[in-house]
């Protein structure tokens, strides 16, 4: 493969040609780089692409603890997740990627804490993998997230990333806890509760002007959806930020109806001692204990 060709996919010799190249060890690193995204579906019917990608994924495994991961490798896994992400996102491809289990293969790379540009990179590309899955808003997709405990990794990444994955991985908590699976287990005790809801409190408590707007809504849509169960609604009546009640975010929001009327529709919520819909009853028999 020539240097600086650049793929078409309307051009098929050309783009198999890159797709063969990942598997010559020589030739991988620049195929990975010119691939485009939507060829979600070449990827996947490659006699033996997807293994040679898991295969960049496994082979900086022993780097991330102790954090030695360096820069080029990170990218390189990185252009690899972006691929991951190609077939996550297209239609005919995501339930072979969730039945394959291959979303567990970021698991390692989201348990990770160092803040250096390079895991950062790492984290915020699984991150997008992950996101790409729940904008289908398949409940496969979330009861395979909560059956293989994806909601602490997000919670982990919105205490430890930087903005941009902070503001991910509340999406992502945010399309679970939307899913009534998903409420279901977020609000299923306690614990699991006041631990999605502290992390929520973290981000709403640091400085305003580290909150993006983005990131602003996300989280007052994760408190809305929580007030939907009549637990979470008690637990809200206490734990509710005060940040959120103060006006600590009109400057925020003031050229944004769309975040204003959310806001003021999660505080008449929580003040009104109006619980949101049918789903109550099965909801409200879930043990606290």
């Amino acid at each position: 493969m020539l240097t600086g060709e650049v793929p078409n996919p309307r051009d098929p010799e050309l783009v198999e040609r890159l797709v063969l190249d990942l598997l010559d060890p020589e030739l991988k690193g620049h195929a990975l780089s010119e691939l485009r995204k939507d060829l979600a579906l070449l990827l996947w019917n490659s006699f033996g692409t997807i293994a040679s990608l898991l295969q960049e994924i496994v082979v900086v495994y022993p780097a991330l603890s102790p954090p030695t991961l360096s820069l080029p490798a990170s990218n390189r896994v990185c252009n690899v997740l972006a691929l991951l992400q190609c077939v996550a996102s297209h239609p005919e491809t995501r339930s072979h990627f969730i039945e394959a289990r291959i979303p567990l293969y970021m698991c390692a790379f989201l348990e990770t804490d160092s803040k250096t540009k390079q895991f950062e990179y790492l984290r915020l590309t699984s991150l997008g993998v992950i996101g790409a899955l729940v904008k289908a808003d398949d409940p496969k997709v979330i009861n395979f997230l909560l059956e293989n405990e994806f909601v602490p990794l997000c919670l982990h990444n919105m205490t430890i990333g930087s903005e941009l994955s902070k503001t991910v991985a509340t999406f992502i908590t945010e399309k679970i806890v939307v899913d009534d699976a998903g409420l279901s287990y977020i609000c299923a005790n306690a614990d699991r509760f006041y631990t999605v809801g502290a992390a929520l409190a973290t981000m709403v408590t640091s400085p305003v002007d580290q909150l993006s707007k983005r990131l602003l809504k996300h989280i007052i849509h994760c408190y809305l959806r929580m007030a939907d169960n009549p637990r979470g609604f008690a637990a809200l009546q206490t734990c509710l930020p005060a940040k959120l009640k103060d006006g600590t975010f009109n400057s925020c929001l003031k050229d944004d109806p769309s975040g204003r009327h959310l806001l003021q529709q999660l505080l008449v919520k929580v003040t009104s001692g109006r619980k949101g819909g049918p789903a109550h009853n099965s909801v409200g028999r879930m043990s606290w204990g």
